[in-house]
């Protein structure tokens, strides 16, 4: 009787991320760390140069910004519940958000990983999983068997062996690595450091602007050193009245016997603000994105923004939510069925003159069918449409 009631009244089941609420599991298999330091690369690159966190910040947004096409078959819908589900991926994150975060983790970390969560055998929520905390565990084959989330010092693991798997791993092609991707910060790790350390000479530079780079030579009348006194006195004058930004540019005054020594080299000679530009230009080049729309002065190849915006869209936007897409319509397919999803290119304003361009020749083109035509531009058939 007691069971019978236990029963009865159970909770109702609740939907919620597993790694939310992490349980220590004791399993065979022995996983594989990630063959990098993403924390490091995080924090020197994202956190503190400038110019990876806009590079970062504009690819990610701007795709988080594109509109999804979900197609069956040849037909457009323009409902269905995986676009329900990427609208609202989870109750702390809108769509924009899952998807900016899923992408710069990528661009990153070289790695993103997707968590589902289902309830009575429906997918509910998406959760973007941080990419240092996953760690990947081969089966027998080579191929992942299951994924190890840790946090806190407790791990829970994910086995990839149902029809659904519970973790989608996104990678960037990594020539040397079975298993986990090159992040574009890998590559541009040596550049990172260098503009990363002009900008902290730049700043000790501004912080003793007017400090002598050089040497105080002291040639009296009988070519004796400075006294103590005198030294400490000297001392204190410079550090006094010529050290800090407050005395930038202040002339100095010498005693008789005194003759300044220069012993450094300056910026100019050093070609230090060509050397912190071109590690810039660097940066943009592993993350994709035309120096001009950073502010990288020099070698902009591109004659306005209207331009660059549409490459970086070109080359950088579109082939990475393409990818996204076609990476969660395969994964969630067990779920939502053979769907596809595309980018509507026709929202995106930095591709209008493209998209005016390619309307006015197919519209003249009188060799192709109403449905030709509208293939060509990206829309589904119309009944009747097959005529010239």
């Amino acid at each position: 009787m007691f069971e019978r009631l236990t029963r009865y009244f159970r909770a109702p089941e609740q939907k919620a991320s597993r790694a939310a609420a992490l349980v220590a599991l004791q399993s065979a298999g022995r996983a594989r760390w990630t063959p990098r330091d993403y924390v490091a690369l995080a924090r020197e690159g994202y956190m503190k140069n400038a110019i990876v966190h806009r590079a970062v910040r504009l690819v990610a947004e701007n795709v988080a910004s594109v509109t999804w096409l979900l197609f069956e078959g040849e037909a457009e819908r323009d409902t269905h519940p995986l676009l329900d589900l990427l609208a609202r991926p989870n109750p702390r994150q809108d769509g924009a958000a899952f998807v900016e975060s899923v992408t710069a983790h990528l661009l990153l970390a070289g790695n993103a990983y997707i968590e589902h969560v289902a309830l009575d055998g429906a997918v509910r929520e998406l959760h973007a999983l941080r990419p240092d905390r996953m760690r990947l565990v081969p089966g027998g084959d080579g191929w992942p068997e299951a994924y190890d989330y840790s946090v806190g010092g407790r791990t829970l693991r994910f086995a990839q062996d149902a029809p659904l798997p519970p973790i989608l791993h996104l990678t960037q092609f990594h020539p040397l690595d079975d298993h986990y991707g090159l992040a574009a910060a890998e590559p541009a790790a040596i550049a990172i450091n260098t503009h990363n350390t002009a900008a902290s000479w730049n700043k000790a530079l501004l912080d003793n602007a007017a400090r002598p780079s050089g040497a105080l030579v002291y040639a009296g009348p009988d070519a004796a050193r400075l006294t103590d006194s005198q030294f400490e006195r000297l001392k204190s004058e410079l550090d006094g009245n010529y050290q800090g930004a407050r005395n930038a540019g202040r002339p100095m005054l010498l005693e008789g016997g005194l003759d300044w020594k220069p012993m450094s080299l300056s910026p100019k000679d050093m070609d230090f603000l060509d050397a912190k530009h071109n590690a810039a230009r660097e940066i943009a080049l592993c993350f994709g994105v035309p120096p001009m729309l950073l502010g990288i002065p020099g070698d902009n190849t591109y004659a306005n923004y209207q331009e660059a915006n549409r490459a970086l869209f070109r080359a950088t936007v579109l082939p990475l939510a393409a990818r996204l897409g076609a990476a969660l319509a395969q994964w969630l397919s067990p779920a939502f069925g053979a769907v596809r999803l595309a980018v509507d290119t026709d929202r995106i304003e930095a591709l209008s003159f493209d998209r005016a361009a390619l309307w006015e020749r197919v519209s003249t083109a009188t060799f192709l069918t109403v449905n030709e035509k509208r293939a060509a531009v990206g829309y589904a058939p119309v009944e009747g449409g097959d005529v010239f």
